[in-house]
């Protein structure tokens, strides 16, 4: 994709969210003493969201925890805040951010962060009661708050990670979280069926009331109750519904302004969109990945940092590529789990540990590259396993599962053999 070549005297942030304020801190952090402007929908400064299903719902984090750039911050780096502010489109030619005001922020770069919203269900209200809440920003996780009382009942739908986090903050509150899941098992197109059985087993076992294999097709409120019924004819109610069910690229802004879109914001490896100056990150980039070879659209915490901060520094002028093999985790039920890579196209897994006392990794491999893993309470072994998918490393699966064997061993192990190995036409492929 062609880049204009000029150094950037503004740019201009349409987002306010992880991605938005990493990439104003990175663009300060490396020089740069233009006019940063940061466009926000919301009316709240950039926070992070993680703690939305976690601590802030609990109520041991304030929304003043949970911020990533305050107001004080900002003036005193010069970052303007528009908040409660909505773009409309990006005029690539004049340089220039519209919003539905009509006023415009002059921009000789931009960089896409509108994150995501949440799915809708058919079935759902569009929030006509206070007692549905579709979990997303700061406004749904207080409001979600007031609602988890103890001793009462909330309905989830979708037992994926946010959703199980959601149960297990109800839980620690003393309410009893009723999950309802399309899938056979929850998770299973993300870590398969048998990791995802795990997960079932975790819920279950810590007193979620779980029920696989069922769709919503109704949601009806009454004066006490909000009532779920599945296609089944299950019938469940309670005093709130979290509809959990995945989220939708923002990229309205994005077609609007002529960039190309599909699942996201199309982006090459140095996160440029299909027009010049204009960039994307987080959430709403749907990434070429040079490591996978094909394109990735993701929304953990950890991409949206390391995807602004490459962004920020491609805006500059640098020429970054961002090949990270991301990284999540989730804190749910007394445990730490951690993914690092993607599984797609995997077709062995290997356990090390055990599942059944919920100390393991699990790895995934595709053709006998390394592709992924998946732990629980094992964080050290998540970031060796990490290094090694970088690498498109090809471990041996029997010290994959050797307890004996240490993965930052086996890392240098390999590194040593590589360097070992004759290159070009005397290892074949290799080096092709």
């Amino acid at each position: 994709m062609p880049e204009q070549s000029e150094t950037p005297r503004s740019v201009a942030v349409v987002g306010a969210g992880q991605s938005a304020a990493v990439a104003a801190r990175t663009l300060r952090r490396r020089g740069f003493t233009g006019t940063i402007t940061l466009i926000g929908d919301e009316p709240y400064a950039p926070y992070q969201r993680p703690p939305l299903s976690k601590e802030l719902l609990d109520g041991s984090q304030t929304p003043e925890d949970a911020e990533l750039l305050s107001e004080a911050w900002c003036q005193d780096n010069d970052i303007a805040l528009r908040l409660g502010a909505e773009a409309r489109r990006i005029d690539t030619t004049a340089r220039a951010v519209e919003l539905a005001d009509g006023t415009r922020v002059p921009a000789d770069r931009v960089l896409l962060a509108t994150g995501a919203r949440a799915r809708r269900l058919p079935g759902i209200p569009e929030d006509d009661d206070e007692r549905i809440v579709h979990l997303r920003g700061m406004t749904d996780a207080l409001r979600l708050r007031e609602l988890l009382r103890p001793g009462g009942r909330v309905v989830i739908v979708g037992a994926g990670f946010v959703g199980s986090e959601v149960a297990s903050t109800a839980l620690a509150r003393g309410v009893t979280p009723v999950v309802l899941e399309q899938a056979q098992v929850p998770l299973a197109g993300v870590l398969g069926p048998r990791l995802g059985s795990f997960c079932a087993d975790v819920q279950r076992t810590s007193g979620v009331e779980l029920h696989t294999g069922e769709t919503v097709s109704t949601v009806r409120t009454t004066p006490d109750a909000v009532v779920v019924t599945t296609t089944s004819g299950l019938e469940v109610a309670g005093d709130a519904v979290v509809v959990a069910v995945g989220a939708l690229p923002n990229t309205e802004v994005a077609r609007a302004s002529g960039l190309s879109v599909s699942n996201g914001v199309l982006v090459d490896e140095h996160c440029r969109t299909s027009v010049p100056g204009v960039y994307a990150a987080g959430d709403v980039a749907n990434h070429k990945h040079p490591l996978y070879g094909r394109w990735v659209r993701v929304e953990h915490f950890d991409n949206a940092n390391k995807q602004a901060m490459a962004a920020a520094k491609n805006i500059l002028g640098h020429s970054v590529v961002h090949d990270d093999p991301h990284w999540f985790w989730s804190d749910q039920f007394g445990l730490n789990l951690q993914h690092c890579g993607d599984p797609h196209g995997w077709d062995r897994l290997v356990v090390r540990g055990s599942l059944d006392e919920r100390d393991f990794i699990a790895f995934y491999l595709a053709d006998g590259v390394l592709r992924a893993a998946f732990a629980a309470e094992r964080g050290g072994d998540v970031y060796a396993a990490k290094e090694l998918v970088a690498r498109g490393a090809r471990p041996d699966p029997d010290l994959l599962a050797d307890e004996d064997t240490d993965l930052t061993d086996l890392m240098e192990l390999m590194e040593r053999t590589e360097l070992a190995e004759p290159v070009g036409d005397a290892a074949g492929t290799r080096g092709n």
